[in-house]
């Protein structure tokens, strides 16, 4: 652990305060603020499970305000510094319950921040209302805001496609508790912090909003978890926590972390940043022969491929020439359409999309 003074070096632990750290770190160093703020959760007296054993809540000093303007001042002050910590073109992501989540996203707008998304984590195993009062707590909501409107922030739209099967990511997400061998416990065997998040939570948000390299801040850092899933995805980290053994349990957890050896295998650079390919390149290379058919997934329309790399077709809207883009979108109707995934090529027994022939020649060029 380190002392509050070496707070801008990158992959370790500061002990102390999270709003003096952050205001004396240099402004807009980091690319990404994670926050896991503490949720005013206002519980009064113990919850007991119907066999009137006592549910591990959280009842810790750090989650205790005295009341809702208090903590709205602790809210915007540390937001605050978070924002003075954060590049014009990085973005923050904060987690909360019903207990707080609207007042942050009311002060993040107040502060000048862009709100991109609200997330929900819709928990596979939550915890049961045990007095049936209530509808069962299934969720936690995410924030995601970039520092302005006019911010360039990077998102990961074709990592987060390739997660969900080609789908694109809805800000709904199905993802388990905490539980099993993530789990960080003490030497009594009990939880070593009541809110430490699940590694694959971190990891769709880290893939979704950093490159490698980037710098990733967590002003209330817990058990690591942030830092834990930034190391293996060659992420740098900074994280910040007041409490010594919650430091103590991350800087062992995260050294045991294993970093992934080849730096391609968590660069997943976006399709719009790579080198053009006309169709017509296809053609003249030979990839694709003048008089090619070309069809939909389906097989139900289909179209020729001509010396020039347009395309002709025809069907019940009529004959259609020109680029594979204009056809494809003229065959179905539409006013656009991304020919290289919509056109497929016969490969053996099997149709693939012509982007595979694309893909090839870039990785020539590389």
């Amino acid at each position: 652990m380190t002392r509050p003074t070496e707070n801008t070096a990158a992959n370790r632990i500061l002990v102390g305060d999270c709003i003096q750290l952050m205001s004396q770190m240099p402004a807009g160093s980091v690319d990404m603020v994670f926050a896991d703020p503490p949720y005013n959760l206002q519980l009064s007296g113990e919850l007991l499970r119907p066999n009137h054993s006592r549910v591990d809540g959280v009842d810790e000093e750090w989650d205790r305000f005295s009341d809702l303007p208090t903590y709205d001042r602790f809210t915007r002050d540390w937001l605050g510094a978070a924002r003075h910590a954060l590049k014009d073109d990085g973005t923050l992501w904060v987690i909360g319950s019903y207990h707080n989540i609207f007042r942050v996203g009311s002060i993040l707008q107040d502060l000048g921040f862009w709100i991109l998304n609200d997330i929900v984590w819709r928990k596979s195993n939550p915890m049961p209302n045990f007095k049936g009062r209530r509808f069962t707590n299934a969720h936690e909501t995410l924030i995601w805001v970039a520092k302005s409107r006019e911010a360039k922030y990077y998102f990961a739209y074709e990592a987060m496609k390739n997660l969900n099967e080609e789908l694109q990511m809805r800000s709904d997400w199905t993802l388990p508790l905490c539980t099993g061998a993530e789990r960080l416990r003490g030497e009594d065997g009990q939880k070593a912090h009541p809110t430490q998040k699940p590694e694959a939570l971190l990891y769709r948000v880290l893939l979704a909003a950093t490159r490698p390299d980037d710098l990733v801040l967590d002003p209330f850092f817990g058990t690591g978890t942030t830092g834990a899933v930034a190391k293996q995805l060659r992420r740098r980290w900074i994280g910040i926590e007041r409490e010594h053994e919650y430091a103590r349990l991350a800087n062992a957890r995260i050294a045991a972390v294993e970093e992934l050896a080849e730096p391609e295998l968590v660069d997943v650079p976006a399709r719009r940043t790579q080198p053009r390919v006309p169709f017509g390149h296809l053609v003249e290379r030979g990839l694709l022969k003048p008089g090619t058919n070309l069809f939909d997934q389906r097989r139900r329309v289909i179209a020729k491929v001509r010396a020039d790399g347009t395309l002709v077709a025809q069907n019940h809207l009529g004959q259609h020439s020109g680029s594979i883009h204009k056809v494809g979108a003229a065959v179905q109707g539409l006013p656009a359409c991304n020919g290289w995934t919509y056109w497929h090529f016969q490969e053996g027994k099997s149709l693939a999309p012509i982007d595979v022939l694309r893909q090839k020649v870039i990785a020539e060029m590389h």
